[in-house]
């Protein structure tokens, strides 16, 4: 990947982002929590149409560990996008974010709706605006879809655990499966990418103490003019479309859109559909 810029954020913690692509600039904010956004690769081809700056969180990928543990909650993450907006010498940005990471991408909108030309949510986390997520009901039956892929024991197995409790890196490995529309080799080596054992502070950082308030968010949102796109998966089990359209209605200006045969990472597997639909949003002309 070679050397990464970086920037010292707001409390001097050195954070590093890659630069992919040529185009009108699109910064982009991971899941995970604490994964690097190496995970991203150049989003299905995205990078051919869009500037992909892609910031690996605090803690993470190549970014600095912060002296302060509780610099890893994610409304305190806010101040490091803004930072990078900073940075980048953008008065306006838009702003992509994938699962995990769109509860940060919603509180940086909440806080600075005036800094946003565009809003894009991939297979987000909604806790911040309070939609819950699949009950478990859903979830289940959502997984019991894929009930006659030879992987499907080991998988749910491994998923028992996480529900359990467990952080067990092999046991994120093994539950992988469900999150793709084919669990093929292109599939299993995303897998693990931007995965590792020193980003375990940053992934329990993240919503360690965080107190989210959805009402007084859902009311900053009624400041937020620019564009927002609401991106599900057909068969992501972790985010159902029925959620993300319950998302909706709290952005004055937002378009929803269900990728058919896709799961959690849909530019992994519907990389040119997932292009096509992120690069001609918002429409030319309209930011």
């Amino acid at each position: 990947m070679g050397v990464m810029p970086s920037f010292a954020s707001y409390d001097g913690t050195e954070l590093a982002y890659r630069v992919l692509g040529d185009g009108r600039p699109l910064v982009c904010l991971p899941g995970g929590p604490g994964r690097a956004t190496e995970y991203f690769g150049d989003l299905g081809g995205l990078s051919a149409e869009r500037q992909l700056v892609l910031l690996d969180p605090r803690g993470v990928g190549g970014s600095a560990d912060p002296a302060d543990p509780a610099s890893f909650r994610a409304d305190q993450l806010v101040n490091d996008v803004e930072a990078l907006r900073v940075h980048l010498g953008l008065e306006r940005m838009d702003l992509l974010a994938h699962s995990a990471g769109a509860i940060l991408a919603t509180l940086y909108a909440a806080a600075h709706p005036e800094r946003l030309s565009a809003l894009i949510l991939v297979t987000p986390g909604l806790a911040a605006l309070g939609v819950a997520g699949a009950a478990e009901e859903e979830f289940r039956a959502a997984l019991a879809r894929r009930a006659a892929e030879p992987w499907y024991p080991a998988a749910l197995a491994a998923l028992e655990k996480i529900f359990a409790g467990s952080l067990a890196l092999e046991d994120f490995r093994a539950s992988r499966p469900f999150y793709y529309a084919r669990w093929d080799e292109k599939s299993r080596a995303h897998a693990t990418a931007g995965v590792a054992d020193r980003h375990q502070p940053a992934r329990l950082g993240y919503f360690a103490d965080l107190t989210l308030d959805p009402p007084a968010t859902r009311s900053a949102l009624a400041g937020l003019s620019a564009p927002v796109l609401l991106y599900a998966g057909e068969l992501d089990p972790t985010v159902p479309p029925a959620d993300v359209q319950e998302a909706a209605p709290v952005f004055s200006d937002a378009t929803v859109v269900v990728q058919p045969d896709a799961g959690h990472f849909p530019w992994v597997d519907g990389p040119a559909e997932f292009a096509a639909a992120i690069g001609s949003f918002p429409a030319a002309g309209i930011s």
